[in-house]
Parts: C-alpha cells; structure tokens; sequence
C-alpha cells in the first residue's frame, strides 16, 4: 500500500494570529530593553499554560508535570483556561506597543492575537466531538504509555509518574464518554465513517494476556540500574494498573462507541451539516491558514492550481515514454513492480536512510543555520499504520529526545519508492526537523510561541522544502521528479476537497474520485486521506498556503536582490525567528529585502 502524505501530528492546536506588520531584527542586532514586568507577563503565561496542560510540557522537555495527563474536555479545564486567556489579555492592557522595541512589539501582538483566537476558538463545542481516527485522547495515551513518545521511562520517577497519569486517563475517558453523550443530545456528532475507524484502535488496546499491551512496553525495557525490589514492586502496579484501569477504561470506551455512539452517527461528512458547523469552518480555515482567506476562496485557489500541477505530471508522462492516458499512468505508477523495490520494514527503513545520506553533504549549499537537536528515523507501531500518516514527532535540544521521523507500512512489498524523497524531504530534513527544531532551540524567542502552531508557516515550510530535493542531489531520475509533483498536486487536491467537504456540501464518495482523477493514488489510500479531511477540518488547505507565500516571497527577493540573492540568507531569515502568521511573516521579509 503507498503511504499516505504527511501530516506533522506535533502540531495540533489551532491558532489564528493577528495580522499584524512588524520589522524584523537583523542578525546580530541587540533587542531593545523591554519594558518592566512585559517579559515576565509572557514567561508567566507560559509557565501557567503548562500547569494546565501536563502533556504540552512533556512535549516541550519539561517534566515537572509528568504524574499529570490533564482534563481538556472537562468544563472545569475549559472554565480554568478562559480565566487564564482572558486575565493575560487584560494585562497586555498596560502596553503601548509603540513604545516597545521592534521584538517586543512582535510578541505582543502575536500574544495578543493568540490570547484572543483561543477565546473565540472556545465559543465552538468541539469537546464534544473528543474523538478521531487521526490523533485523539486514547490513541496519544497509547503511545504516552508506550515509551515511543513524549514520556520518559529512565528513572524510578519516571516509572511512577506514569502511574498516576494513568489514573488520569481513567478520568480523561469518562468525562468524553460524558461529553459525547451531551453532542448526541445536540445533533453535535462526529461522522459516522469516522467513529469506525477508531473503532479498530481502541479494539487493539483489549488484550487478554497484558504481557502484549503497548503499555507493558516499558516493563519490559526497565533499566538495568534499578533495584530488585523496584523491578518488582513496578511489574507489580504496572500489571494491577493495565488489567484493573487500563483495560478497563478502553473496553468501556469501546462498549460506548460501538453500542451507543456509532448506531446514532450522522451519515454526513461535512462540518457544515451540524450546528453552528459552517462558522465553525470558516474558523478553522482562517486559523489554519493564518489569513483572511474564505473557504471559496480557498477552493477557488485549489481548483487553479490542481490545473497548473496536472499539466507539470502530463510533461514527466511525456517525457518517459508513456503513451496512455493519465489515468493509465496513475494505473502504471500504481502497479509496474519495479516501483516496489522493497520485501521487508528494514529495507524501507534503509531506503529512507539511504536517502539521509545522498542529501547530507549538501545542505551547507543551502543552509547556514544547523539543528543541534539529533534526529531518528523509525517505523510507525504496527497498529497505528492503517490509519496513522508519516510524521514528525519533535526532540529537545538538551539531546534528551531526538526529533523523530515516522512512517507507516502495512505491507513493505507494496511500498513505492519514488515519492519516498518528497516525503522525506518534508517530514523530516531540511522540513519539519529543521524549522522545529531551530525554533526550540532559539533561545531570544518568547517560549508561548514555541507552543503555538501556525499551520500554514510550519507546514508550508514542509512543503516548500520538498522543491529543494535537486539542489540537495535528490530527484535524478523522472519518477522521483514525479514524486515531488505527485505531492505539490497532493496538497492542492487538499484545498478543493477539503472546502468541498465542509462547504460545499461534497459527498465522501465525490471527493474520493476527485482525488483518483487527479493523482496517481490507490483507492484505499485516497479513502483514508478523504477520511482524514473529514475528521480535521481545515488542516490540510494549510500547506499549500503557505508554500505559495514562501515561493512568491523567493521569487521577489531573487529579483529585487539579483546576483546579491544567496539562498542561505533566505532561509535564514525564513527559519530564524520561528513560526509566525503569513501577514507578519511577509512583512518581514518584504524589509529584509529592503535591508539588502
């Protein structure tokens, strides 16, 4: 089965930002002081936002909160975080923008504009809709628990506080369980193709014998260095908590959904068929998208820009000989073995590896700036992959966790090798490894923006990174010149069917064949990407919007700059001050041109 396109699982939380223009500051340059008490307002928020949310903080390598998992869907969280957005948005009050430094002015309005997004995101119920078969509660947890993930399992401490998230999870699956049941009562429901695909995932946490549960993992790796009677007393509680909590929550889960929630599931797809659903879309586009841009816009743009990618595939058709039609090429890519190299996990996993190392030696052609968090690549667990995308999963810089490339194989024999550069090339390096990474490790940025996804930078510099595969000695033979087509027109596919879905009134089945007409995909794989539009509104039309505002803003400092142009430099101004919204970011980089 080909693999399913990226999708940077790291980065969840929608945030709009304001759109705002500010300076940057020059490499260099010293930040003027900041007025009193404004950097402590930002670092305040920060270590607030993180009492609240344990699990931010284990992503972000702070684990002061590790014995705690947290209760998003729980009123009294909701109660808790409106309280905290509302009391630091009053205290931005006291600062005139125009009398702050250029980095300052920065951070304020990002904060502001974040503060008052996450305020108006809240006014949209979807914590009664807690679940999908993308990136949800009990599948997060199962990794958590798992040692694949954010939680350490180093220490004796480490061991224990995963106790006690546990009985967090036990509350976490009862209070939605709780909140699906108030969505029932107010037609506020997931699909129904969504629920029965986490059906599946769920059902592969219930084993009999705990000795195969995920969350017996770290059990069976327990250090070396521990005590006889440590060793003991932790296979002892961690056996008690799986068969006696663990279990037990899932398979009430589980009863929950299949007996009660799934029979009463809307057989619609789109966000607009519910309550409220087409604000709530609107929403979610702008948020994603970091513009003012609307749905038809956005679908507008798609439909362009499929056109234009479509005739790019008919020229590499052209070029190697083909002499049928698209369809049959598409059916061609799909099916000739020697695109299907591969006859185990290990061998894609050196495919990939082998990749790492062709483009190495020549990122210094195009890079200045260097992450020093290490990075990995690793196989997604077998039972995510069917329903899970590559990814990037983000280290620390303190070398304490790498930044982690993941990808799913079902079966490696039906793995095709020529996209396998595209999709490196934007899950991992120069992509989202080094965009993360760097960011994390800026230490002059304010830490609540190193907690923030703005989708359309992060995951347009993803896909912008992947047009970067010849100049890094990748892409020599056509198909995998393809391959980075295949993905541009992947993404751009994303922003008509995504619209199409939930503003459109498009039907699961119409945007499935959409996607087979358009791309060289199989019908099991545009089903699962169909499906994931559906469960993450918004999402996807992100990356297309952003690659297209950093190509646009290369394109116009090639010519301003001319033989003064150097690359480096553009992507140091791009990476080095971390994500932010498109308006702010071409600002910036519309006065660094000017700078030159």
């Amino acid at each position: 089965m080909k693999h399913v396109f990226p999708l940077c699982l790291s980065m969840r939380t929608c945030l709009l930002l304001l759109f705002v223009a500010c300076a940057p500051l020059a490499f260099g340059q010293t930040p003027a002081p900041s007025p009193p008490g404004f950097q402590s307002l930002l670092t305040g928020y920060y270590e607030d936002f993180l009492k609240l949310n344990p699990t931010t903080a284990s992503v972000m390598g702070d684990y002061r909160y590790n014995d705690q998992l947290g209760n998003p869907f729980s009123q009294t969280y909701r109660d808790q975080m409106k309280r905290l957005y509302t009391r630091y948005l009053d205290g931005l009050k006291a600062y005139d923008e125009n009398q702050l430094g250029e980095r300052d002015k920065l951070n304020c309005q990002i904060f502001r504009y974040d503060l008052t997004t996450k305020l108006a995101a809240m006014e949209f119920p979807a914590h009664l809709t807690p679940m999908n078969q993308m990136w949800d509660f009990q599948s997060n947890f199962s990794l958590l628990g798992s040692g694949a993930s954010v939680h350490p399992f180093k220490s004796v401490k480490d061991y224990n506080d995963f106790l006690k998230r546990i009985n967090g999870f036990v509350a976490l699956t009862d209070t939605a369980i709780a909140n699906m049941r108030t969505g029932m009562a107010q037609n506020y429901m997931q699909p129904k193709v969504v629920i029965a695909k986490v059906l599946p995932q769920i059902k592969a946490m219930l084993v009999d014998d705990v000795t195969k549960s995920v969350f017996y993992k770290p059990v069976q790796t327990i250090p070396a260095t521990f005590s006889a009677e440590d060793k003991q007393r932790l296979t002892t509680a961690y056996t008690t908590a799986i068969t006696q909590q663990i279990i037990p929550a899932y398979r009430r889960l589980y009863t929950f959904l299949q007996n009660e929630y799934l029979p009463r599931c809307r057989e619609t797809v789109g966000l607009d068929a519910i309550p409220n659903g087409k604000a709530q879309y609107a929403y979610l586009v702008k948020s994603w998208t970091t513009t003012n841009m609307t749905p038809d816009e956005v679908h507008t743009l798609g439909l362009s820009e499929v056109k234009r990618i479509r005739q790019a595939i008919e020229g590499i058709r052209q070029q190697v000989g083909f002499t049928g039609d698209l369809k049959a090429f598409f059916a061609y890519l799909n099916t000739d073995p020697k695109f299907f190299p591969y006859k185990t996990d290990e061998a894609v996993l050196a495919g990939f590896q082998t990749i790492y190392q062709t483009m190495k030696p020549q990122l210094p052609s195009l890079f200045n700036m260097v992450p020093i968090t290490a990075f990995e690549i690793r196989p997604i667990e077998k039972y995510l992959a069917a329903s899970s995308a590559a990814h990037y999963m983000r280290g620390t810089p303190d070398g304490s966790r790498p930044g982690v490339f993941y990808f799913p194989v079902l079966d490696a024999t039906k793995f095709s090798y020529w996209d396998m550069e595209d999709l490196f090339l934007h899950e991992a390096i120069p992509g989202h490894h080094y965009q993360i990474s760097l960011q994390n490790e800026n230490t002059a940025l304010p830490a609540f923006q190193k907690i923030g996804s703005y989708g359309a930078y992060i995951e347009g510099w993803g896909l912008y990174a992947e047009s970067l595969g010849k100049a890094l000695g990748l892409y020599t033979d056509p198909f995998q010149m393809l391959g980075y087509y295949v993905g541009e027109m992947h993404r751009a596919i994303r922003l008509v069917v995504d619209t199409g879905i939930h503003q459109k009134g498009w039907t699961r089945e119409q945007a499935i064949q959409y996607s087979l007409a358009n791309e060289p995909v199989r019908e099991a794989d545009a089903i699962q990407e169909i499906e994931r539009y559906i469960a993450m509104p918004g999402q996807a039309v992100s990356y297309k919007i952003g690659e297209l505002k950093i190509r646009t803003l290369r394109q116009k400092a090639e010519k301003a700059l001319g033989t003064r142009f150097d690359i480096r430099s553009f992507h140091d101004q791009v990476l080095k001050d971390g994500a932010m919204p498109l308006a702010i970011f071409e600002t910036k980089m519309d006065s660094w041109i000017k700078s030159q």
